[in-house]
């Protein structure tokens, strides 16, 4: 790894390793590697960068085509031990989770690694520092832009919805916050208990508490719990403060709120335990077996842990609404960038078709090169295309589908635009070299043709034809011409590919000036041929 990292002047272990697996599986319509845990969580990504290396091990189509992850996960590492020799360090149902371990994942991927052939090209790693970063996906719509050369790319929007599909009934993702609200706002009715028992209806919710509930209810039981409790909010706290500040980048702010997205699931998963404290403190009270003193600091210590983790909650909602906001701006700016460069290149391109070609060669050469600088243009906005591949959009249950509804649309209008561009730019990029092709030959051959016949014109003008001192003279005359006139026979051929190519020229160039003027130089030649052979042939008689 080293040995390859110098060799590329990179120091991130994590980009080779992406770029290495993301160049392995190009090839792989299915796979579409982004990271080191989403990406792997269906299998496919697993066998397919075995397949690129080994494709004698196993048929594709076949592992495609098995009906559950676990399955691929199962049959790629059974591959790799049995074939690569390398140990099943992972269980299929580590991978085929919604969220999949990094390091577990990177550990497996390295052995892969160690093992098959470790071609990185520069390329590879460019094309990865573009990639969003990771992503927990929970829906996805494809926007395909047309395949159109080396410029097809997908547009995919995610959506991290209020829910996620489980095996069972959607469970929802972030139901328990609408408790929260409810059983922990302190009341101030006196005659109520502030914390209902009726809040904690998931039953994952309950388990912390009804195993307090099992033994007997005492201050020690309580006073340990809430002290377990304390530490883990503490914990929390720190963690929401460790977030730091939202970026200005489109990328981080995505892995800031996936990041973010796991926290809240954290809290949701505690929301039970503090629930469970809670309930336990108003059952103390509720059975008087408490000293006054007790009963006051037990009071205390509630209300403090009701509002720490009141204060939490909003403040992680606030966050994620935060992020929400920040990255929708960031991801619409990004749109109206691609809008804006698509609106200019399309005005670009209207006025690079309405420009005739030519007229003459040199002219040609310039639009060549100024079609170069627009491909590589698209290149570099291709850059701007690949930052979309992953739109973070949040929508909630209410709104479902029709929140997208927009976005899709235009996805799919700025998709197509982006396709007819880069349609053009291949298709005039190929007239432009056949073209430029048959120019260059017809100019070729025309100046070998115009040089040979200024030659001839002047060795037919230093042929003596009057005044001869003797028979051999007018000999050598008459042997001198029956050469040119030979000559003239043998270039008959060449004087026809010659017209040939300029008419062929002329079908594919359609303009009307390079048509007269090519017409003109094609109309000399033929009246200086004519010229030489009557010439010849009036000096011959003589």
């Amino acid at each position: 790894m080293k040995n390859i990292m110098a060799g590329l002047q990179q120091t991130n272990s994590e980009k080779i390793l992406l770029s290495w697996v993301r160049q392995s599986t190009r090839n792989y319509p299915q796979v579409n590697v982004i990271n080191f845990t989403t990406s792997w969580s269906d299998g496919l990504a697993l066998n397919a960068l075995i397949h690129s290396h080994r494709p004698d091990l196993f048929d594709w189509n076949s592992v495609v085509c098995q009906q559950s992850a676990t399955q691929r996960l199962e049959h790629a590492f059974n591959i790799a031990k049995h074939q690569l020799g390398i140990e099943k360090l992972l269980d299929p149902e580590d991978v085929a989770t919604t969220y999949p371990d990094k390091k577990s994942i990177l550990m497996y991927i390295t052995s892969l690694f160690q093992v098959l052939p470790q071609q990185v090209s520069i390329e590879a790693i460019q094309e990865v520092e573009m990639l969003p970063r990771s992503s927990k996906v929970t829906r996805e719509e494809h926007f395909e832009l047309h395949h159109q050369m080396h410029y097809s790319q997908q547009i995919t929007v995610s959506l991290a919805q209020g829910y996620e599909r489980t095996s069972s009934s959607p469970k929802p993702r972030f139901k328990s916050y609408a408790y929260t609200q409810a059983a922990y706002v302190t009341t101030s009715d006196p005659s109520r208990s502030p914390f209902p028992s009726q809040h904690l209806e998931a039953s994952e919710e309950k388990s912390f508490g009804s195993s307090l509930m099992e033994t007997e209810v005492n201050l020690d039981s309580y006073q340990t719990a809430l002290e377990e409790v304390l530490s883990w909010l503490l914990s929390a706290e720190d963690t929401l403060q460790a977030q730091g500040e939202i970026s200005n980048d489109v990328e981080e702010v995505k892995e800031q709120f996936h990041t973010h997205e796991g926290y809240m699931m954290d809290l949701t998963s505690h929301q039970g335990r503090v629930g469970s404290v809670l309930q336990l403190g108003s059952q103390l009270i509720g059975a008087g077996k408490l000293s006054e003193d007790e009963e006051t600091e037990v009071q205390e210590q509630m209300n403090l842990l009701n509002s720490r983790w009141e204060c939490l909650r909003v403040a992680s909602m606030e966050k994620q609404s935060n992020l929400h906001k920040v990255l929708m701006d960031l991801q619409n700016q990004k749109l109206k960038e691609l809008n804006d460069w698509l609106t200019k290149t399309e005005e670009r391109t209207r006025k690079m078709e309405k420009e005739p070609l030519g007229p003459d060669l040199e002219d040609l050469k310039r639009q060549v090169q100024q079609h170069k600088v627009l491909q590589e243009d698209l290149e570099q906005e291709q850059v701007r295309v690949n930052s979309l591949t992953h739109m973070v959009v949040v929508v909630d249950e209410s709104s479902g589908d029709h929140a997208t509804a927009a976005l899709e649309e235009q996805l799919k209008v700025l998709g197509d635009r982006w396709a007819n561009i880069c349609r053009w730019t291949e298709d005039r990029w190929v007239l432009l070299q056949d073209i430029l092709l048959k120019w260059q030959r017809f100019t070729e051959e025309q100046c070998l043709f115009s040089a040979w016949l200024s030659e001839k014109e002047d060795a037919m003008n230093k042929v003596q034809t009057t005044g001869f001192k003797d028979q051999n003279e007018m000999l050598s005359s008459l042997q001198k011409m029956a050469v040119l006139k030979t000559d003239l026979e043998k270039k008959k051929q060449t004087m026809n590919k010659l017209s040939s190519l300029h008419q062929d020229l002329l079908s594919t160039l359609k303009n009307k000036s390079v048509t007269q003027k090519m017409e003109a130089w094609m109309e000399n030649f033929a009246q200086r041929w004519e010229n030489l052979v009557q010439k010849l042939e009036k000096s011959s008689a003589q």
